[in-house]
């Protein structure tokens, strides 16, 4: 499929209706990939025209989905957890974590509107906070919510926002001292979770990694949610403890971390806690 696109030549008359085909055969990996402007750009043979419009069409359709994204968030997720307040327990228990790991370069991957990123700006000890999300839409409300215009030039520096994929290698995402992934693996279809573990624990490479995500066995007890219903209709699935854990330390033998299990809200002694949290800390 990229070799048209990479070998930057074609041998026939280039115009519209060459934006229904690259849409067409591009749906479904196009719209998230990390250079879709110079896939879009070189398929279209440069004409700019052409690429402004098919760009413009797909982040329409970028914007489209981060709206029903967050409405069906709110109305699902945070909504379905507010009475327990789990979203602050989440965001404060991360903070901790990094806080103690004494990291001092970020990445909040998955970042969306910003929330970790607001609370990570707060603490001065953190020299670098980078947040990473495949939507250009969630990096805008995440830059109006957080008021990075109104940031000082040192408040600047310390924040860096960059649109990139989770299952791509991307140069920018380095060198840092931790990251965290907070309740984005269920948002991954399972065939492409090993290409998101070789990006975080292979390329990325943090000292430490924070991964958090819902537990299944915990639904039933949110009187408003259907039996055998996620808690987000976006979420491709839900673990048990058993197989978090058992992903987790699958994980950290392969890629030479340790790593340590914590529950994040009230517990329950037959369901355990609301959401699973891992720790991984890189082997010396």
């Amino acid at each position: 499929m990229l070799i048209p696109v990479l070998d930057d030549d074609k041998h026939y008359w280039v115009g519209d209706d060459e934006i229904e085909k690259l849409l067409h055969h591009g749906e479904g990996w196009l719209n998230a990939h990390p250079a879709r402007e110079q896939i879009v750009d070189r398929y279209l043979k440069r004409q700019r025209r052409l690429t402004r419009i098919a760009v413009a069409q797909l982040a329409e359709a970028d914007n489209l989905d981060l709206e029903k994204l967050e409405v069906s968030h709110q109305q699902e997720e945070e909504v379905l957890e507010q009475r327990i307040s789990l979203n602050e327990q989440r965001l404060e228990a991360v903070v901790e974590v990094l806080k103690a790991s004494g990291a001092q370069r970020v990445v909040d991957l998955g970042c969306g509107e910003g929330k970790l990123l607001r609370l990570l700006l707060a603490e001065s000890a953190i020299a670098q906070i980078t947040g990473v999300d495949v939507s250009f839409r969630a990096l805008e409300i995440a830059k109006e919510r957080l008021q990075v215009d109104r940031f000082s030039p040192a408040q600047q520096s310390r924040l860096q926002l960059i649109q990139s994929s989770l299952i791509y290698r991307d140069s920018r995402l380095t060198g840092f001292d931790a990251a965290a992934v907070i309740e984005v693996i269920e948002h991954l279809d399972l065939e492409r979770l090993a290409a998101f573990e070789r990006v975080l624990f292979e390329f990325i490479r943090p000292k430490f990694a924070i991964v958090t995500t819902p537990n299944v066995e915990y639904n039933v007890r949110f009187e408003n949610l259907p039996a055998g219903k996620f808690r987000h209709r976006d979420h491709r699935f839900e673990w048990t403890r058993g197989e978090f854990q058992a992903w987790a330390h699958g994980v950290a033998e392969r890629f030479g971390f340790g790593v340590e299990f914590r529950a994040i809200g009230s517990e329950d002694l037959e369901v355990g806690s609301p959401t699973q949290m891992a720790v991984f800390a890189e082997l010396k």
